[in-house]
């Protein structure tokens, strides 16, 4: 696969806008872990290797686990996932879906029950967010920075 374009530098302004969405997200309280899973969840249901790449790379880096990540999309039969971790999960697929019929509402009070209304709104934050940077790159294919390109025979 070969990038199409380099977004950021085609729109520094646009990149500068889309930065400073992430930097809000990245302050929250929210935790850093539950924000990388959601990263996670929302680009396998989106297709993004790009995002893929970078943050499983990045959540190792924060202690997460090769399994945990593996399970992701099987989270609802894992026991790997916290109850609070389970209902970001479930937050992630509505939101990212919308398409398939709106936010359900037992996925919404399921989300109440473990988050604040503004870590609710800030969890929607982070999930906008990555779908919007899955959206760039898989829009202009940007290849994922991967170790090995052996390709599969």
């Amino acid at each position: 696969m070969q990038s199409r374009l380099d977004a950021i530098k085609a729109s520094p302004g646009a990149y500068k806008a889309m930065a400073g969405l992430q930097a809000y997200v990245d302050q929250t309280s929210l935790e850093k872990s539950l924000l990388e899973l959601v990263k996670i969840r929302s680009s396998q249901i989106n297709g993004c290797a790009f995002c893929l790449v970078m943050h499983t790379n990045d959540a190792r880096k924060q202690g997460e686990t090769d399994e945990r990540m593996h399970l992701l999309n099987a989270w609802r039969e894992a026991p790997v996932f916290t109850d609070r971790e389970r209902a970001a999960l479930g937050w992630v697929e509505a939101v990212t879906l919308i398409t398939n019929g709106h936010v359900p509402d037992d996925v919404y009070e399921e989300a109440r029950r473990h988050f604040s209304e503004k870590e609710l709104v800030d969890l929607t934050a982070a999930i906008v967010t990555i779908n919007a940077w899955n959206r760039l790159a898989i829009a202009f294919r940007a290849v994922p920075q991967v170790k090995s390109t052996k390709a599969a025979a």
